[in-house]
């Protein structure tokens, strides 16, 4: 078997698992924050820290892993690999905005989201946190779009 295709097959297995996740997961917490029910939201926010967790670290490995190590020395010495070098700088600040805002935001968020009380509803602070959530999630999620066209399209 060619190993070339291996890897490629792990890679976009990895990008449909993570874009899948950061987009799904963005979406169905801002409809569960739309419903202003503490029990749901709370419930969402759970499950965007599991899920989270679970796919956007799996996608962002084998991603990481099938594309560094294996696919980007197929390019080099190609002389057009512009379309490469800006893929993964964008991933890499998608990454960082994660790291740096949106994972911070939503412990922050987890934790408040574990004491609501239906009597009092969901706190101004979370839905502080939701606005940053959802404003830098946005770019978050573009970002790896933007890679996704880069990579299919390979542009000079």
């Amino acid at each position: 078997m060619d190993s070339y295709l291996i890897a490629k097959t792990f890679h976009i297995l990895g990008a449909v698992i993570f874009l899948g996740n950061i987009v799904v997961t963005a979406l169905w917490k801002i409809l569960a924050d739309k419903t202003r029910n503490p029990t749901i939201v709370a419930y969402s926010q759970r499950l965007v820290t599991f899920t989270d967790f679970v796919f956007t670290v799996t996608g962002v490995v084998l991603i990481y892993i099938t594309g560094k190590f294996f696919l980007s020395s197929h390019f080099q010495g190609s002389g057009h690999t512009d379309w490469l070098n800006w893929g993964e700088g964008l991933f890499v600040l998608s990454g960082l905005l994660w790291l740096l805002v949106l994972i911070p935001v939503q412990i922050k968020q987890s934790r408040l989201a574990s004491t609501f009380d239906d009597k009092e509803g969901i706190p101004r602070s979370y839905r502080k946190l939701s606005v940053i959530w959802n404003s830098v999630g946005t770019i978050a999620i573009i970002l790896p779009l933007v890679t996704l066209y880069l990579m299919v399209m390979k542009p000079a």
